[in-house]
């Protein structure tokens, strides 16, 4: 990517959150020079470790993005990546950054040569799709995503916590020679605020499986200089090198609080039909990524071996994208309307947002989340509609899906990893009733039996 003067740095930006929360904003690095609001917007957050949230427009995690945009993001990622560590854009002639401004932009092959064999770890749950498509642009490579999971009988690798997570506890359920190795390890987050979360990993993997580098990858990077500084103490202390590299880089300061009280815009109700619900079990289509892993709430049923929770390289990834290609055409298939939803679920990220970005047609792509918003119906704010209800994977947790606005949408495609009973779907389905789409379909990747 040829050098270019950002009209974007040292500039100041200022957010009023709810009337009760002020974010000043001031922008230091912006190596693509892009407008920060193609980024994010912002909203309060119940959460008192952390009052607000920059909602991403680019993750699909709690806006509805165009998918393909999704796997740019990572691929953006990458050559900023490579320009920070080796001096070299590999992507000159994919012209990533036109592509991502772009209304449909085309999703690039790999270009990242095979000589940078890194391996590349994505951090749950926000973050296992930005993770993965970072993965994508390389020609040789191993991937794989921290989780929140129990996996039965079987005992992580490592362990770390992140403190400001509704859910603390990392887990990395992989072969210890993923890891054994003196290879660079690259951490894909979607934001680094304090870079806690980081330190800690680099910590646990340092003291098992030591080596030189790490890299730390981020869309965000909003770290002070007290918090850049104590990577510099670590660097110094563990006798390592580690890289920074985001999208955009800045500080930014908070005054005022999040509402003290639950906010929820009152919604408009309109006399709905009663949508058509469908199943689809899709594990017959291919034998690929049927693992053994079995664990959490679904006794009986597996895991998805290539998600990337478990372990990836670059072969297993080309062969997923044909599975996901394949499903891509039967989803399409089945699609009547000319707006569509593709929703994943938790972790459960890649592996939506890749098929949705496969299919024809206008297809939006995000996912649920643990993460509780304000929701108020204003222009500009970052959760204006939302639902509520326990994980049908798990229900003693409570997911959230925002921003799907009543009537926005002629049908959706609700991808589980796992099967789930039918019991457990209910809540779910009853708030995407309120949505007044007509067509909903439930997308089981994995089967306890098969079914048409």
């Amino acid at each position: 990517m040829e050098s270019q003067t950002s009209t974007y740095l040292n500039r100041k930006y200022s957010y009023q959150i709810l009337d009760s929360l002020s974010i000043d904003l001031e922008i230091a690095e912006n190596p693509f020079n892009l407008p920060i609001e193609e980024l994010f917007v912002m909203a309060a957050r119940r959460n008192k470790k952390r009052s607000f949230l920059f909602v991403s427009k680019i993750l699909g995690k709690h806006m509805p993005i165009d998918p393909a945009k999704g796997m740019l993001t990572g691929s953006l990622l990458a050559d900023q990546y490579a320009i920070k560590t080796t001096g070299m854009s590999y992507s000159k002639e994919l012209k990533l950054q036109e592509q991502f401004m772009k209304d449909n932009p085309s999703i690039p092959d790999a270009f990242i040569p095979e000589e940078i064999s890194p391996v590349i770890i994505g951090f749950a749950e926000t973050a296992t799709a930005l993770g993965h498509a970072f993965f994508a642009a390389f020609t040789k490579a191993d991937y794989f995503h921290t989780t929140r999971e129990i996996v039965a009988e079987e005992i992580p690798v490592i362990t770390f916590e992140e403190e400001h997570s509704h859910a603390t506890s990392h887990r990395c359920y992989i072969a210890s020679e993923l890891l054994d190795n003196k290879r660079e390890i690259i951490l894909v987050d979607d934001e680094m605020s304090t870079g806690k979360t980081a330190i800690n990993i680099i910590r646990s993997i340092q003291a098992e499986f030591p080596r030189d580098v790490y890299s730390v990858v981020s869309i965000l990077d909003w770290r002070s200089d007290e918090h850049a500084e104590k990577f510099n103490e670590l660097e110094n202390e563990l006798g390592i090198k580690i890289n920074c590299v985001s999208m955009l880089r800045g500080k930014f300061s908070v005054s005022g609080h999040s509402p003290e009280a639950e906010i929820l815009s009152e919604q408009q109700t309109f006399n709905m039909q009663e949508p058509v619900i469908e199943k689809i079990h899709v594990e017959q289509m291919s034998s690929e990524g049927i693992s053994s892993f079995y664990g959490g709430k679904l006794e009986g049923i597996p895991f998805s071996a290539l998600s990337g929770r478990f372990g990836m390289n670059e072969q297993q990834r080309v062969s997923l994208d044909k599975t996901l290609s394949n499903l891509a055409i039967r989803l399409s298939q089945k699609s009547l309307g000319k707006r569509t939803l593709l929703v994943g679920t938790g972790e459960f990220m890649y592996i939506p947002m890749k098929t949705a970005a496969f299919m024809e047609g206008n297809v939006s792509y995000q996912s649920t989340t643990r993460s509780p918003i304000h929701i108020v119906d204003k222009e500009g704010y970052g959760a204006r509609y939302g639902m509520a209800f326990p994980n049908p994977e798990d229900p003693e947790i409570q997911h959230y899906l925002y921003n799907v606005r009543p009537l926005q949408y002629d049908e959706v495609f609700i991808l589980f990893e796992r099967e789930v009973p039918d019991e457990w779907l209910k809540p779910m389905l009853e708030e995407f009733r309120k949505t007044g789409i007509p067509s909903i379909n439930i997308v089981f990747y994995h089967s306890r039996m098969v079914k048409e």
